[in-house]
């Protein structure tokens, strides 16, 4: 006769820390794999790891943390080239650890990140194999080591990488723009990145009056305890001046997540770009893309329910720089903008199921980087007061320049069809 295997769901802040906190409930282990696969990364990370192999690969990840300082990543990641949240931050760390290529190693990082909790991948694998000998050309140090560094970029991608962009969407909802450090501390209780976690027991134990027996499932729901409403207050709505214990996105004790300072300075430095940086930034990232155009094959790029092409990519960017640009002339004009009747990504019409030739190139250059120009003048026009207090109803105009910087998404959903970005896994 065997015994069934229970999952409790935990939703309430104190249990969910009482349960990171528990000996007995660990993070499920990885099956093994040969050295370069994704399994091998699983098996071979603190991130899966339990007892004295946790604390052996978690003093791995802090020596290599303590080599980076946070301050300098907020500024790296703040001046550096624009580009979709993860791979900023993902660029940023391998630069920082002496990577070489980062932008290839963001590449392949996001394959990576993509299968880190899911199934094994062919591409994933081939992603990690192509990784593991440029980790160990930087500094000779044994496999387990250089799976420590990878798996900090691909959990760095992930969470950090959603930080930004929840930050960015709850941003959208606050009426006075917040400091960024509060604007990052209420993402990470109200959106979270990471909304659960799971935990299997290794023995029998107790949370909160609940009999756990040996190989029962654990699941902490961390979005609904950083939403308890014995914690918080008004804890369903959106304050960045809220007061009360940190959430619990980073775990707790005696596992809190070494990493937590190194993610919040990178969040911070992409959110504190200067509103015409921003914008230039954008710009600058979606042509440094269209320049590989030429190569595209004439399939459309499926991304979320719509599809993209380079012509349609390019339409949608210059759009949204006009659109907005309307609405701020108009705004401080003391005018009502103009109503939106864009289709924008709902059609794709056939003007942009064309060939993108080096003659489309040269257009997309000198009427976006226009654009950008303008753009980037009257915000260097403005006041601080006028940037974040804007006349008329609708975002601030610092809020304006932060939600332009999503133009890349159209941008990014063809990625870079240069030789040796398809080379790269």
């Amino acid at each position: 006769m065997t015994s069934s295997v229970h999952e409790h769901v935990f939703t309430r802040h104190a249990d969910v820390r009482t349960a990171l906190a528990d000996p007995h409930l660990v993070p499920s282990p990885a099956r093994s794999g040969p050295v370069g696969s994704m399994a091998w990364l699983r098996d071979t990370v603190a991130r899966f790891s339990t007892g004295d192999t946790h604390a052996r690969r978690r003093a791995l990840l802090e020596a290599d943390l303590a080599r980076l300082d946070p301050s300098a990543l907020r500024l790296a990641a703040g001046s550096g080239p624009a580009g979709e949240a993860r791979v900023i931050v993902v660029r940023t760390l391998a630069e920082s650890l002496g990577l070489s290529d980062p932008d290839a190693i963001a590449a392949a990082i996001t394959v990576v990140a993509g299968a880190y909790f899911g199934e094994d991948r062919a591409d994933a694998d081939a992603a990690v194999a192509w990784l593991l000998p440029r980790v160990l050309a930087v500094d000779p140090v044994d496999p387990e080591a250089a799976a420590s560094r990878i798996g900090l970029l691909v959990q760095a991608c992930d969470a950090t990488g959603s930080l930004v962009d929840h930050a960015r969407r709850a941003a959208d909802d606050c009426p006075v723009a917040p400091s960024t450090e509060a604007l990052l501390a209420e993402t990470l209780r109200y959106d979270p990145p990471v909304r659960t976690m799971h935990r299997i027991a290794v023995r029998h134990t107790r949370v909160a009056g609940v009999a756990i027996a040996e190989g029962d499932l654990v699941t902490l729901d961390i979005a609904a305890a950083n939403q308890d409403p014995d914690v918080y207050e008004n804890p369903s709505t959106f304050d960045p001046e809220r007061s009360g214990p940190p959430p619990l996105t980073f775990g707790s004790e005696p596992r809190i997540c070494p990493g937590k300072n190194h993610a919040l300075a990178l969040a911070a430095g992409i959110l504190d770009r200067a509103p015409a940086e921003i914008v230039e930034a954008m710009v600058r990232h979606v042509l440094t893309l269209a320049d590989t155009w030429t190569a595209w094959d004439g399939r459309p790029a499926p991304a979320d329910d719509r599809i993209y092409t380079p012509h349609k990519a390019i339409r949608r960017v210059a759009d949204h720089l006009v659109d907005h640009l309307a609405e701020m002339e108009a705004r401080l004009a003391g005018q009502e903008p103009q109503p939106d009747h864009w289709h924008a990504s709902q059609i794709t019409m056939k003007a942009d199921l064309a060939p993108f030739t080096q003659a489309d190139v040269d257009e997309a250059h000198s009427r976006l980087s226009r654009l950008a120009q303008i753009w980037s003048n009257r915000l260097n026009a403005l006041t601080p007061d006028q940037l974040d207090h804007s006349p008329g109803p609708g975002w601030s105009f610092r809020k304006l320049a932060l939600h332009l910087a999503g133009s890349v998404y159209y941008a990014d959903a063809i990625g870079s069809l240069a030789p040796t970005e398809r080379r790269t896994p």
